[in-house]
């Protein structure tokens, strides 16, 4: 017997999933930072959290830009044309991107451009999507159930609308970004980017390595991000989470229904309230809660 909050998430995955149907959403908070330049894989390889060198004409990697001390401060989808790299980001975080990174260029010979307005990323699920003349599609690299990215030089006919993509990642239990990690305080394993194919452990020294390896070898992980079923109104992203009168996490991004939430591993099996809200914490299949509490 599915108990009524797993059936919560299993609807909301089935929802957006129909007969294998094809679902595309424009996403029009994304944006596009382009790098150019011959030393432009060398100079990238050095600063995010996965091995740029995997990037191919069709293949997406998942990486993040973190601060010195091992924090999250961006994270995007690396794509390439064969001649320049294409960073799928949020397109609020693109100056900061081009301030940051530019600190690091020295005399790597590498141009950096905000090519948003020539870009018009969307998410795709179910059976796949065709690709759009003058565009490319990409499996997202995270998860399989995810889909794809699909990349357009104008927004393509919605067969979605956003909630819907929204529900179906909330569901799976991937972060969004800015919607769902905190700048200068996430660390990576919390937030499922192990799992989720969003760091490579054998590439070698980049910006923020050594906090992020400490983590796991340590497991020093006590939070995770999780999905939860929401019995009630839906919280407001930071409203505490909590377990009798004791606070064990924050709420995150939502819908009605369904949502994230930052939340101490061992009150992943308590009753928990967020607000006048009950939530259901739903760990996904993919999530290695043991290794993250050795």
């Amino acid at each position: 017997m599915v108990c009524k909050a797993h059936a919560t998430i299993a609807e909301a995955l089935s929802a957006t999933n129909v007969n294998g149907m094809s679902h595309l959403t424009y996403l029009p908070d994304r944006g596009v930072l382009e790098i150019a330049g011959p030393d432009r894989i060398g100079f990238l390889q050095g600063l995010v959290s996965n091995d740029v060198t995997a990037v191919k004409p069709g293949a997406l990697v998942w990486a993040a830009f973190l601060t010195p001390q091992g924090k999250w401060l961006a994270d995007f989808f690396i794509g390439t044309d064969g001649e320049r790299l294409l960073l799928d980001a949020e397109r609020a975080q693109i100056p900061l991107l081009l301030q940051k990174l530019g600190r690091y260029r020295l005399r790597a010979q590498v141009a950096l451009r905000d090519a948003s307005d020539e870009w018009a990323v969307h998410a795709a699920w179910g059976s796949r999507t065709p690709t759009p003349e003058g565009g490319w599609v990409a499996a997202d690299p995270r998860l399989e159930e995810a889909g794809w990215r699909v990349y357009a030089r104008a927004p393509l006919p919605g067969l979605a609308s956003f909630e819907a993509w929204d529900r179906h990642r909330l569901a799976l239990g991937l972060p969004d970004g800015s919607r769902d990690l905190e700048a200068e305080k996430t660390v990576l394993l919390e937030a499922g980017f192990d799992e989720l194919n969003g760091i490579s452990w054998s590439k070698g020294c980049y910006l923020g390595q050594e906090l992020t390896a400490r983590t796991k070898y340590r497991g020093l992980v006590k939070r995770r991000l999780v999905p939860v079923a929401i019995t009630g109104e839906l919280p407001r992203p930071g409203t505490p989470v909590m377990a009798e009168e004791k606070q064990v996490g924050e709420m995150r991004s939502g819908q009605p229904g369904i949502g994230l939430a930052l939340l101490r591993t061992e009150a992943l099996d308590q009753p928990l309230a967020a607000g006048a809200a009950k939530l259901q914490p739903i760990v996904p299949s993919w999530m290695r809660l043991a290794e993250a509490q050795a």
